[in-house]
C-alpha cells in the first residue's frame, strides 16, 4: 500500500514539473515615454535665470508634468538645443545653459536624441560642447558624434531595460545650410545611411529597431507625401515604431496591429512642441506618446499606445514671463488655476484644436484621459488600461 502510494506521489510530483515546465514564463513588459521638441527661446533662458547670482534653473518648467513623465521606464525626448555655453541665446543660434538639460533628467527624461536641424547652430563649439555636457550629466544621447570612431562605437544606441533590448537610431533632414566640419558628424537623413544603420542594428539582435527623425514641413498638420513614402520603405526594411518631430505642430498617430506578413508598427508623425515659447495657434502645446511593449517567448507586441496632450502655460510671475508644461486632461477643467481667463482659453483652444485633429486621423492610438485620480486610455473597443 505504501509503495502504492508513493507511486502515486512520484507521478503527481512528476506531473506537476511537466506542467511547469510547459507553461508560458510571465512576459516581460517595458513602457517608452516619446517627448517632442524642447526648445530654449530666449524668453525660457531669461525666465530660468536667478538675477542676482545668475544661476539658471528649469525644474520649475516640469512641476507639473513630472509625474508622468518618470513613470514610464525609458523616455526620449528630442533635444533642440546646443548646449555651447555662453552667450547663451534662442532662434536662430540656439545655445542654452546645461541647467535645462539637468531639469529634464530631473523631471525623468532618460535620453536625448541630438540629430536636428539646430544641432550645428553653434559650429564646431555647439556639437562638442553639447555632446560634452550631456556625457558630464551622465545623460545618454544619440544622433550627434565626436568623430567617426565615436560614431562607430556608440551607433546604433542601445538601450537595455527590463529584460528588453532596443535599437534607437535618431537622423535629421538638414542643419540650416550650417556645414558640419569633419570629423564631427550629426546624422543625416539619407536613406542609404540609415538602410545601412538599420542592418547593423540588426546584426546586435534587437527586441525593436527605434527611428527618431526630424523631418516634414514646418507647420504643417498633415504629413507630407515623403514623410509616408519614407516610414512605408523603413517600415519594410524591420523597423518597429518611428517617432518625428520638427514640423512644431501635432500629427497624426497609427498603431498598425500585426498580421501574416508583418509585426506591430507604430508610427507618429510629429509629437508637436514640448516646451517653447512659439505661443501662435497649434504650436502652443503638443503630446507625449505611451507605448508598451510586451515580449513573450520569441514574440515582440505593442500591448497599448495612447497620448497625453500637453500645453505650455507662460504667466508673468514677479515681472517674468514663466514657463510650465501642463498636462491637459488634469487642468482643463481648473479654471481657477490661470492667472488669466485668456490663458484657459487659449489652453482649451488647443484641447479643441488637438482632439479634432487626432481623433479623426489616427488609428488606434488614443488619448490618456485623466479620471477618478487615474490616467485611463480609451482603446479601440471601449477597454480602459489603469496604469497608476
Amino acid at each position: 500500500m505504501l509503495r502504492k502510494i508513493n507511486s502515486l506521489l512520484l507521478i503527481a510530483a512528476n506531473s506537476f514539473l511537466l506542467t511547469a515546465q510547459n507553461a508560458d514564463p510571465s512576459p516581460e513588459k517595458i513602457s517608452l515615454l516619446f517627448l517632442g521638441d524642447i526648445m530654449g527661446h530666449d524668453e525660457q533662458i531669461w525666465s530660468a535665470e536667478n538675477r542676482e547670482t545668475h544661476i539658471f534653473n528649469y525644474d520649475d518648467v516640469f512641476q507639473y508634468i513630472k509625474n508622468e513623465i518618470s513613470e514610464a521606464d525609458v523616455t526620449i525626448a528630442n533635444f533642440e538645443v546646443t548646449l555651447a555655453g555662453p552667450p547663451y541665446s534662442g532662434y536662430p543660434t540656439f545655445s542654452s545653459p546645461a541647467a535645462l538639460a539637468a531639469a529634464c533628467q530631473n523631471a525623468g527624461i532618460d535620453v536625448f536624441v541630438t540629430a536636428n536641424n539646430h544641432a550645428a547652430d553653434r559650429g564646431k563649439k555647439g556639437i562638442s560642447g553639447t555632446i560634452f555636457r550631456l556625457d558630464s550629466l551622465g545623460i545618454q544621447h544619440t544622433g550627434t558624434f565626436s568623430d567617426p570612431a565615436a560614431r562607430d562605437t556608440l551607433y546604433p544606441m542601445i538601450i537595455e531595460k527590463n529584460g528588453f533590448s532596443l535599437a534607437l537610431l535618431n537622423y535629421t533632414y538638414a542643419t540650416n545650410g550650417i556645414t558640419v566640419a569633419p570629423p564631427q558628424i550629426v546624422n543625416m537623413l539619407d536613406k542609404a545611411m540609415v538602410t545601412a544603420d538599420i542592418e547593423k542594428a540588426k546584426m546586435k539582435n534587437p527586441d525593436a529597431i527605434i527611428l527618431f527623425l526630424h523631418w516634414g514641413t514646418e507647420y504643417d498638420t498633415i504629413p507630407s507625401k515623403s514623410q509616408t513614402e519614407m516610414a512605408d520603405y523603413f517600415f519594410n526594411l524591420g523597423v518597429d515604431i518611428i517617432i518625428g518631430s520638427h514640423p512644431h505642430v501635432l500629427q497624426k498617430m497609427e498603431w498598425t496591429k500585426s498580421d501574416a506578413d508583418t509585426k506591430d508598427r507604430i508610427m507618429v508623425y510629429s509629437l508637436g512642441n514640448y516646451v517653447s515659447n512659439q505661443r501662435t495657434i497649434h504650436r502652443d502645446g503638443g503630446a507625449m506618446v505611451r507605448i508598451e511593449l510586451v515580449k513573450k517567448i520569441d514574440s515582440l507586441y505593442v500591448s497599448d499606445a495612447g497620448y497625453y496632450l500637453t500645453w505650455v502655460y507662460t504667466p508673468i510671475e514677479t515681472y517674468r514671463k514663466k514657463f510650465f508644461i501642463l498636462p491637459c486632461s488634469i487642468f482643463e477643467n481648473k479654471s481657477d488655476f490661470f492667472s488669466r481667463p485668456e490663458d484657459y482659453q487659449k489652453m482649451k483652444l488647443f484641447i479643441k484644436n488637438s482632439r479634432n485633429l487626432l481623433y479623426n486621423q489616427n488609428t488606434r492610438i488614443n488619448e490618456f484621459i485623466f479620471s477618478g485620480g487615474k490616467w485611463m486610455n480609451l482603446n479601440t473597443l471601449g477597454t480602459k488600461a489603469l496604469f497608476y
